[in-house]
């Protein structure tokens, strides 16, 4: 029940009601990634601007970064086919997807960060301040 309850109140653990209902009336599914979300774009010919709505569900925590870029091009009107029938290179120079860790226990955090006891070296000699008196 209180998982219920979080997933209707919370856009972090999936869509809300509100966005829920806005596909359900208004969307029609375009296609899911690797990651197992879906996409979704509103039906008809004329949306939001004189262009259809598109939207994400996120399959688990809603987190940008784990929108593919051929994905988030399309999302962003960029092109207006789906990544399947856009007919987009796989570039070799392409990496996997790393989730954002920023905000979590994982984050990098670099000697003299608050979080790693604070401790910053010493001013070096090689600093000088400016001073208007010259």
């Amino acid at each position: 029940m209180a998982n219920l309850i979080k997933r209707i109140f919370t856009w972090w653990n999936g869509s809300t009601i509100g966005t829920n209902l806005q596909i359900r009336r208004k969307g029609e599914e375009i296609g899911k990634d690797e990651y197992g979300n879906t996409y979704y774009q509103e039906r008809g010919d004329e949306g939001y601007d004189g262009r259809q709505r598109r939207w994400v569900k996120y399959n688990g925590y809603a987190d940008a970064s784990r929108v593919p870029a051929e994905w988030h091009g399309w999302l962003h009107h960029m092109y207006d086919e789906p990544p399947a029938e856009a007919g987009l290179a796989n570039h070799d120079w392409i990496k996997p997807h790393h989730p954002n860790l920023t905000g979590t226990v994982y984050a990098y955090k670099p000697k003299g960060s608050l979080d790693r006891g604070g401790v910053r070296p010493k001013l070096s000699g090689d600093y000088e301040s400016w001073s208007p008196e010259g």
